[in-house]
């Protein structure tokens, strides 16, 4: 059984989402292969990780994230909200995360490019994945079919995939006229005869957003190869540590080739 875990927001469910907090927390966890994380561009073209395009939910403040330059976004609180103990946690940039995560797991950036949110946004990310060597272990997703077209019309060798919650009947049709070997899909969406079609069409496949330890072995028994993307990395190791104890793989395992 190779099922994989991928800390959404990093630890999420254990420290304020897509903070470094909650990447370190993420990696501490010898079995997170993967990290998914959100990013947008700052109102001077640098690559920043927060979900939402507003930013009061996580930082209390008025106004978007594009409305203001990378450094005051690095400066603000978005730890707090979560929990007193997470005050300072800031708004990282993409570049210190992908520093933090070099050589230990890999990353699914998804842009939030809807309807062309954020232009130019695609070549900060590629040229900043291309600057600090991390292209091959690292996919971009998107839910904006026009923005994965640009990444691959950047840069070819980057994976590339399309987040989607739901199982539309041109699905597979839909990813490879994009060029995208990655799906990253709402878990209700799954059963065993779609993961069976995805597969067959040599589809990595990403389930999210799964917290319950029932619905991970569910989906576990339909695919021996899925990626589980969740909340709560403690959850996943609750849910597989008889199938997966002992877990002791190499670096060179968190970074094998796709075929896709």
């Amino acid at each position: 059984m190779n099922i994989r875990c991928v800390a959404h927001r990093g630890a999420s469910g254990l420290a304020p989402e897509n903070t470094m907090a909650a990447m370190k927390k993420a990696i501490a966890y010898p079995f997170v292969d993967w990290i998914e994380l959100d990013v947008q561009l700052s109102r001077d073209g640098v690559p920043v990780v927060i979900h939402d395009e507003k930013l009061r939910r996580t930082t209390g403040r008025r106004g978007r994230v594009g409305a203001h330059d990378a450094q005051s976004l690095n400066a603000m609180d978005a730890g707090s909200w979560f929990n007193p103990l997470f005050e300072g946690e800031t708004i990282p940039l993409l570049e210190d995360v992908l520093s933090l995560t070099e050589g230990r797991c890999r990353l699914n950036i998804e842009l939030k490019t809807y309807r062309g949110r954020y232009p130019g946004m695609e070549r900060a990310v590629v040229d900043l994945l291309h600057r600090m060597g991390r292209v091959e272990d690292s996919v971009i997703t998107s839910f904006d079919g026009l923005s994965l077209r640009a990444i691959r019309e950047l840069s070819p060798d980057i994976t590339t995939g399309l987040i989607i919650d739901g199982a539309p009947s041109g699905l597979i049709e839909e990813l490879r006229r994009l060029d995208a070997g990655f799906l990253s899909i709402g878990h209700k969406n799954l059963n065993t005869a779609r993961m069976r079609e995805f597969r067959a069409a040599g589809l990595e496949v990403m389930a999210w957003t799964v917290n319950n330890l029932s619905r991970m072995r569910e989906l576990a028994r339909m695919d021996q190869n899925i990626m589980i993307c969740t909340n709560y990395p403690n959850r996943w190791e609750a849910a597989f540590q008889e199938e997966n104890s002992p877990r002791k793989r190499g670096l060179l395992s968190f970074f094998r080739k796709k075929t896709t």
